[in-house]
């Protein structure tokens, strides 16, 4: 007899598709499940194992489907997902493309107004507040060489982008206005555009105003690393008035001579693959994306997958509105035919078929819902990160309260930098309260965020829970330093903090046999789960530490009670409760992780 023929089967598929690839009926799989003691229907889905048992009892062998996805998920952290891809074409392959550009800086330093003039039409005019409101993609011919600008809301959706491995940007222009200087918000954008090493140019803005000082601007620039190519640096800082349209030929001959130094190539007939800029639902259209094209010949009628969402492209169009059927590297376009809206910066490429693009969201479904919590980036695991060859430098976005904190603290962390080891790599530090922006730039880098007396807002906590960024608070400078030492020596040992679930005030006692002392409580806050550890608080002081035993609402059992609810608490172990007690449910989690 033979050997049994080989067949590829994906992770996951359906019934009905299995009996299609095995050339039988659909009966007929599923009695061979049935008898494997796998009870399916015709269209639910049956993992590879279950599959190719039923494709060896059909005379198949089955092995796993090469998905291209697989390549997509990997990041070693030091080159965006995109530039891996590309360095894996055939060299001889390649060929120049347009340079992406995005412009950063301050608010009201005139980005927008800036690449109004670039491309010369009105778009701040239409514009809430005179504030982006989106993220857009266009093109613009520069003495008979392309460039594509992406219009970005601000470096929050930049490094939003990198957070997702896609990093879209060749240049970065830095629009930083004559009379204001260096802001706040451009020493982020410089952190995030140093950080996703890429290189800059400067548009020094308003320098027809009247309270212009260029060399004050180029001398807060130098402070940051940035010093001009005429002080005998390598930072272009051109000086432009985008009210007046002045400079605006300089800055794309500057952008021209940047790409120049650079190698900005693609495959035209390579793997298509690119990232989402923006995508929304239409009333009328169903959802639009637009995709920037980074590499391969994107066509009318591909499917594409991005993140969770994928469909065959019904219509496509350019940045001016013009319908199209292909779009070539360093193209942005805009696509009809999605299922779902899929996020800004996720990398999308094209497959082979629906059923193809079906299965590797339901995979990727399946293993969000298996791993809900993301893989945080903690010190306590940095040690034997770098054993395996995933990180070669501690990257931190550092927050203090007052800005003489800055200095000492880089010093004593600058100090731990010793040949063949980490290395420390400050990516950005400054005074305030940490917020979503320093929780965004360190997940985009790996990083992790360390506050000196400061504490993350709400909605940096938040974020950072989502994105899976480390936060470590300290009040001494040299706990901190110890701290960051025994990380780079693998040294240190995980902490764990006391976390609050839910807080209950005792109102009433009652004797229950069986049960013995009810505290008859009302939930302040949070929710109250039945085997939650608690704390009794009497006065402010912890009096008991134990679990709740029993939760009971009225006369029943119940696992939870929510917030404005009244309950009856048993707690383990103790039953002198008086009223006026606090019982404080909690977890207990890793410090910073």
């Amino acid at each position: 007899m033979g050997a049994a023929k080989k067949i590829e089967i994906p992770v996951s598929i359906t019934v009905r598709d299995l009996a299609k690839l095995l050339g039988a009926t659909s009966i007929q799989v599923i009695k061979i499940l049935m008898m494997n003691g796998v009870m399916a229907n015709i269209n639910q889905t049956i993992d590879f194992d279950t599959a190719a048992i039923v494709a060896s009892e059909i005379g198949f062998e089955a092995i796993p489907e090469k998905l291209e996805e697989e390549e997509i998920e990997k990041d070693n952290g030091e080159v965006p997902l995109w530039r891996q891809i590309i360095d894996k074409e055939d060299p001889r392959s390649l060929t120049s493309r347009p340079p992406v550009v995005t412009i950063l800086g301050h608010v009201d330093h005139g980005k927008t107004s800036l690449l109004d003039a670039i491309r010369n039409t009105n778009v701040t005019a239409g514009e809430a507040g005179g504030i982006t409101q989106h993220i857009g993609a266009y093109q613009v011919e520069h003495k008979g060489k392309t460039i594509t600008f992406l219009d970005t809301p601000g470096h929050a959706a930049f490094s939003a982008m990198r957070a997702r491995g896609a990093q879209g940007a060749d240049i970065v222009i830095l629009v930083v206005a004559a009379n204001d200087g260096v802001m706040p918000q451009t020493k982020e954008a410089i952190a995030h555009a140093k950080a996703a090493r890429v290189p800059i140019v400067v548009a020094m803005n308003k320098i027809d105003r009247s309270d212009a000082n260029p060399d004050l601007v180029k001398k807060q620039l130098s402070d940051h690393g940035l010093i001009p190519d005429e002080w005998e640096g390598d930072t272009m800082v051109v000086p432009v008035s985008a009210k007046q349209r002045q400079g605006i030929e300089d800055l794309m001959e500057a952008v021209l001579l940047t790409a120049d130094s650079m190698k900005i190539e693609a495959n035209p007939k390579g793997r298509v693959f690119g990232t989402v800029i923006e995508a929304k639902v239409d009333r009328s259209k169903g959802v639009l994306a637009t995709l920037l094209v980074q590499n391969g010949t994107l066509e009318m009628g591909n499917v594409v997958l991005a993140g969770n969402a994928h469909g065959k492209i019904r219509a496509m169009f350019d940045y001016k509105g013009k319908k199209i059927h292909k779009a070539g590297p360093s193209t942005p376009v805009q696509i009809m035919g999605l299922t779902e809206v899929p996020s800004a910066g996720d990398i999308f490429q094209i497959c082979a078929s629906e059923k193809e693009a079906r299965t590797i969201v339901e995979t990727r479904k399946a293993e969000a819902a298996a791993n809900k919590t993301k893989d945080k980036f903690t010190l306590e695991d940095l040690f034997k990160r770098a054993q395996e060859g995933e990180v070669k430098e501690l990257c931190l976005v550092l927050k203090t309260d007052v800005t003489g904190s800055i200095e000492p603290i880089e010093g004593e962390l600058q100090t731990l930098n010793k040949e063949g080891e980490i290395k420390v790599k400050i990516l950005h530090s400054e005074a305030g309260a940490i917020s979503e922006n320093d929780v965004m730039l360190a997940a985009a880098s790996r990083g992790i965020v360390i506050g000196f007396n400061v504490q993350p807002d709400p909605v940096a906590k938040k974020k950072a829970e989502d994105e899976g960024v480390s936060i470590r608070c300290y009040n001494i400078i040299y706990r901190l330093k110890e701290d960051i030492e025994k990380a780079l020596k693998g040294m240190l040992e995980p902490e764990y903090q006391e976390i609050s679930t839910g807080k209950a005030e005792v109102r009433a006692m009652f004797k229950i046999s069986k049960l013995g002392v009810i505290a008859g409580s009302r939930v302040l806050e949070g929710e109250i789960r039945k085997g939650s550890r608690v704390k009794v608080l009497r006065n402010g002081e912890e009096i008991h530490k134990s679990e709740i035993s029993s939760l009971r609402r009225e006369k029943d059992d119940v696992k939870e009670v929510k917030t404005g609810l009244e309950c009856g608490i048993a707690v383990k172990g103790f039953e002198s409760f008086e009223v006026g007690d606090i019982l404080e449910t909690f977890t207990v989690e890793r410090f910073g992780s």
